[in-house]
């Protein structure tokens, strides 16, 4: 008895070749010539008339042996499908985490679904924005964020002095020279927020999401390999199509 994983690996090839050949089928029958033959003989009118050879050409395309190739070609086709999609219904496995059962008779189509999923989940978390880690921060229940502690700072302003080079004389004026000077104004203190996440919290739900799908991915594998039960489709849809007893 073949298992799940087994007929998946064939159905590709066989999708392949049955197209090919319904294909290759389809343009053999388009050509009319192929499907043509002929037979002649030549009498002359008399005895002394000129003899010349028969000429004949036989068919070559027949399409009820067509018909029989296409058949035999889709009914394998319809057969390893019908297995599979059967199989699906049935092939079910438990997503098991650190040992303890998290989902219970998942089916493989639901699992292959929740595997691509993870996918995209673990691209986002991934990329969650971290808190930076230049600063200490605590979490404020009041804002439900993320702050850090004050810190006090100067503000300063400029202030113009003048600055004596030369004293004034009975024949020359003082010279000054205009500077600024920076002067304490006020104090800013300065509390930080921020939405963003702790590292340790990001790296816990990657290491969460990274657990699950590898969880996922072996109880795909174990749905996978799941004993199917051949499924023989094909020929009835074909008895019936080309009218071999039944529907008739």
């Amino acid at each position: 008895m073949a298992k799940l994983n087994q007929i998946i690996a064939v159905e590709k090839g066989v999708k392949t070749k049955s197209f090919q050949e319904l294909t290759d089928a389809h343009q053999r029958v388009q050509k009319g010539a192929l499907l043509s033959g002929i037979s002649r003989t030549y009498q002359p009118k008399d005895e002394e008339g000129e003899q010349l050879p028969p000429e004949s050409t036989r068919v070559q395309v027949k399409g009820e042996e067509v018909l029989r190739s296409v058949t035999g070609t889709l009914t394998r086709l319809f057969d390893v499908t019908a297995t599979k999609d059967w199989a699906n219904c049935e092939a079910r496995a438990d997503v098991v985490v650190d040992g303890t059962p998290l989902l219970r008779d998942v089916p493989v189509s639901y699992l292959l679904f929740l595997e691509k999923q993870l996918v995209d989940v673990h691209t986002f978390v991934r990329k969650l924005p971290i808190l930076d880690a230049a600063e200490t921060w605590t979490l404020d229940p009041s804002t439900d964020s993320w702050r850090t502690e004050p810190v006090r700072t100067v503000r300063t302003k400029k202030v113009p002095r003048n600055h004596v080079k030369a004293e004034a004389t009975e024949h020359h004026p003082a010279q000054v020279e205009m500077y600024f000077e920076d002067i304490a104004a006020g104090y800013w203190t300065t509390v930080k927020f921020s939405g963003a996440l702790p590292a340790r919290r990001v790296n816990e739900l990657v290491e969460r999401v990274e657990k699950l799908q590898r969880a996922v991915k072996f109880a795909r594998e174990e749905a996978n390999g799941a004993e199917v039960t051949d499924r023989r489709i094909g020929d009835a849809v074909f008895a019936y199509l080309l009218g071999n007893g039944q529907g008739e």
